[in-house]
């Protein structure tokens, strides 16, 4: 004769039945509460990591340039004037020599220029010669896309 025990009829060692079965479910509470932390530290962190000099860049209808290996040389030119490198701020006596000891470690000449559209064209003048005076040949202006193409179609 088979006998069978249903859950509640089993007892414990020491006599007791008992009612606590084991937890089959994953409490993901405490997951959660730490993913939506993490995703607030990121969403006020981004902003902060492309820390420079803010630039409105003008508007063209240009295709960009192909991507580098390398991880591209910004120089950054506000509407006030202050020029920056990378992100890190320049005087502009300065620039050349800076630019000579970047080029020094880079094995390509190409730097990138963002001239904020406000910035004045004789100072974005003066950089590009820096630039060319410091040894870099290839440069490449810094636009934003869906600009007005000029052909008479519009945008």
């Amino acid at each position: 004769m088979v006998a069978s025990l249903r859950r509640s009829e089993v007892r414990s060692r020491w006599g007791r039945r008992s009612a606590h079965r084991p937890m089959s479910e994953i409490n993901v509470t405490p997951f959660v509460d730490v993913m939506l932390v993490l995703l607030i530290i990121f969403i006020v962190a981004a902003p902060l990591l492309t820390v420079g000099i803010p630039v409105k860049l003008p508007q063209t209808a240009a295709t960009p340039l192909p991507a580098e290996p390398e991880e591209p040389l910004t120089i950054s030119i506000a509407a006030d004037g202050r020029v920056a490198l990378q992100t890190t701020e320049v005087e502009r006596n300065e620039l050349i020599a800076r630019l000579r000891a970047v080029m020094a470690e880079r094995t390509s000449d190409r730097i990138f220029l963002r001239g904020d559209r406000e910035a004045r064209y004789e100072i974005v003048m003066q950089v590009m010669g820096a630039l060319n005076n410091a040894g870099f040949r290839n440069i490449g202006l810094v636009t934003e896309g869906n600009g007005p193409k000029l052909d008479g179609t519009g945008n």
